[in-house]
């Protein structure tokens, strides 16, 4: 079984996010044998999805009811076979952990580079925010998948 892990700051916002649109995708795609995770560089463990996460993923199908945010540690990073991170300090602290070169990010994985490659954070922001933020994470969606599974992006 194949591991992704999928990294921002408190895991209650955009990797939970993230993490539930991979996991459908990569279903979608027919990869049954890819387990999709999140954690935090800063979490509260235990914490739930923020409410804005929670009820866009809802609006999406996506049902974050039972997460529970994790900070990110080294056996999370050596359990992972890819990790993903929504932002260039999310990336530095995955490197510290030994992530070396299985640690990338999202946006620059999908094919997007420069500021554009980092996912911003909707936290604090209302719901429109939290809209933005999934809209970018299912843009770079396609780009994610296509090159986990070997395919060619739409």
């Amino acid at each position: 079984m194949k591991r992704i892990l999928v990294v921002c700051t408190g895991n209650t916002c955009r990797s939970p996010l993230a993490a539930a649109l991979l996991a459908r995708g990569l279903q979608a795609a027919g990869r049954s044998d890819i387990v999709v995770e999140s954690a935090g560089t800063g979490a509260w463990e235990g914490a739930p999805a923020s409410e804005g996460s929670y009820l866009v993923a809802l609006e999406h199908g996506l049902d974050l009811s039972s997460h529970r945010a994790r900070m990110l540690d080294a056996g999370l990073v050596a359990s992972a076979d890819l990790i993903l991170t929504m932002g260039r300090p999310h990336l530095g602290r995955v490197r510290e952990l030994g992530g070396g070169g299985r640690a990338h990010l999202f946006g620059e994985f999908a094919g997007h580079g420069g500021h554009g490659a980092e996912v911003d954070d909707p936290y604090g922001g209302d719901l429109e925010d939290y809209r933005a933020t999934l809209r970018t994470i299912g843009g770079m969606l396609p780009g994610v998948v296509a090159r986990i599974t070997g395919a060619s992006a739409p």
